[in-house]
Order: structure tokens, then sequence, then C-alpha cells
């Protein structure tokens, strides 16, 4: 875990990803690593995830993959099967980090209240995701919550992006950040994958400059 989440905190900024066809698994994952991003969380919102990530994970055996928006113990076993690097949640279900837990699959529950980042703790985590981040009170909320938290860090996701993406990534408490402005599902759904390799190398850019 520790080996991974260094990647993670290396990597920054990770694209949040709604895929629909699976025949745009790799033209976009292309994109992103000729923009210079090696990373994506494919969410379990579509039919076409487990089979994206399979084709990313072949193809590219150094991408760093997240399977997104998983709800169930089913999935997570379909999603690491499939060839993800980790799972992530939008909540912090006991049933689901148990799972993984038991079955050595490294998991980021999503966390947005003391009481759900405590009950993390009780399963044994500390690196969680702050969802949905900005809705939740941003910045501010997660500053709040790891005055008392010493040991927690955080990976907000929701409503990032270039604007404030500075505003996160320099708080202490947070060690990189999920988002999904440079790869909208609109550009996606119509192959513009030169605009999201566009974006995504403005998204890299802009973090070495908050970095340096």
């Amino acid at each position: 875990m520790k080996e991974l989440i260094k990647q993670i905190e290396n990597t920054a900024v990770i694209p949040v990803i709604k895929i629909d066809n699976v025949d745009d698994a790799l033209p976009l994952a292309e994109a992103l690593k000729n923009g210079g991003l090696c990373a994506a969380e494919i969410t379990f919102r579509t039919d076409a995830a487990e089979e994206s990530i399979r084709r990313i994970a072949k193809a590219y055996p150094d991408f760093l993959i997240a399977a997104g928006t998983v709800l169930t113990p089913e999935q997570a076993d379909k999603a690491m099967a499939a060839g993800a690097s980790f799972i992530v949640s939008p909540g912090t279900n006991p049933v689901v980090v148990q799972h993984c837990k038991e079955k050595g699959y490294p998991v980021i529950p999503g966390v947005c209240t003391p009481s759900e980042v405590e009950m993390a703790m009780s399963l044994g985590l500390t690196y969680l995701k702050f969802f949905p981040a900005e809705a939740a009170g941003g910045v501010k909320m997660i500053k709040a919550m790891a005055a008392p938290y010493t040991k927690v860090k955080f990976m907000p996701t929701g409503g990032i992006g270039v604007k404030n993406l500075a505003e996160y990534l320099t708080c202490k408490a947070v060690f990189a950040c999920g988002g999904s402005w440079m790869v909208p599902s609109d550009k996606i759904a119509d192959g513009k994958f030169d605009e999201i390799e566009a974006l995504t190398r403005e998204a890299v850019q802009l973090v070495k400059e908050i970095k340096q």
C-alpha cells in the first residue's frame, strides 16, 4: 500500500472517467499518456467499466488504474481481475472494505464527516477519498477534519478543476486529487481525444507549477 500511495502522490491528479463505449478506452488512455498522465480512475457507473479496465491494463501495463464507484464486493472482484491497481468508492461501506482487505485489494473509500473518518480508521484505513469535495466544504472542511485526525490523508474528488486545484494540492492533509475536467464525457463520446490530450497536458503543467 505504501508504494501505491507514493505512486498516487507522485501523479497528484487522477482523472475520473465515465466510459460508455469500451472502444473509447484505448484512445482515451493514449491521450492521457501522451498528455503526461499514466493514471485513470474508471468508474463503475457504466457497463463498459470492467472491459475498459481490462483493455487499458493489457495495452498499458504501466498505467495506474483505479476502479471507481465500487459499491459491492462483486464489483471489486471484477475490477481487480480485470487489472485495476486499487479500489475507490464514494462512501465507506464496511462490507466492501472488509472484502477488499481480506482479498488483499488496496482500497480508498470515501468520507465527508468525522464519523465516517472514524469508521474508516476503525477498519485500519488512513488514506481516504473526500467526496463530494466542494459540496462538502472543500479545503476548509479537510483542514478542520485533519486537525483531530492527524494520521489521515485525503484524496478530494468532486468539483475540483483548474481554478481550485492549487488550493487543494497545497493542503498538507491532501495526498492527491481526483478530477474529471480533463476527461469530460462529451469529449470522450465525440472522440475528441486530441482535445483531451491538450487538457491533460495543461493539468500536468499546472501540477508542476503548484509543486515548485
